[in-house]
């Protein structure tokens, strides 16, 4: 499966989810993230463009495997999910393994939905708290997800094709905008 996003960052959140609620989105999540991404020492994962993450939405457990796609456009992943039954008996196996957590995020995530297109605003805490509130729009396709843009109120500028360590970099200042 593909994942196709976009991030629009400096957002005023009351607005976004007032205009999200006039469009008729359904809220659909509302609660908190933890997300432990894993490598090998010899970081043999990001040498092949892939990312395997474990993360904790609310109750439920993930297991992700995402290859990077290039695209100027949007971020894209093909990504591969499974559901686990239990976050901390999975990062035990992961570890035994020989993979080992080099990035670690917790996050506040409020999602909706419409018309099949998913509406993340995320609230980083801890060591990435300096990072403000911020949208990301993922849907099936590149131009559906810039015309839920719009439908915001956002341009095609506002549009940002990056992954969250680029947001992390952009706001401490380690990555211009262009």
């Amino acid at each position: 499966m593909k994942e196709i996003e976009i991030k629009v960052l400096g957002i005023d959140r009351k607005a976004v989810e007032e205009r999200l609620v006039s469009l008729g989105a359904k809220k659909v999540f509302d609660d908190e993230i933890h997300a432990l991404y894993y490598d090998f020492t010899n970081t043999a994962l990001k040498n092949s463009d892939c990312a395997l993450r474990l993360r904790l939405e609310g109750t439920k457990s993930i297991l992700s495997l995402k290859k990077f796609v290039e695209s100027k456009e949007a971020k894209i992943r093909e990504e591969h999910e499974v559901e686990v039954s239990d976050f901390n008996t999975m990062k035990y196996l992961l570890e035994a393994l020989g993979l080992n957590v080099w990035l670690e995020m917790k996050k506040h995530r409020t999602s909706y939905e419409f018309r099949g297109v998913h509406f993340e605003i995320d609230e980083y805490h801890d060591a990435y708290n300096y990072i403000p509130q911020f949208l990301e729009i993922e849907g099936h396709d590149i131009e559906t997800i810039y015309a839920c843009a719009e439908l915001l109120g956002f341009t095609g500028n506002d549009c940002k094709p990056w992954d969250i360590l680029q947001v992390a970099a952009y706001y401490s200042g380690q990555l211009q905008d262009h």
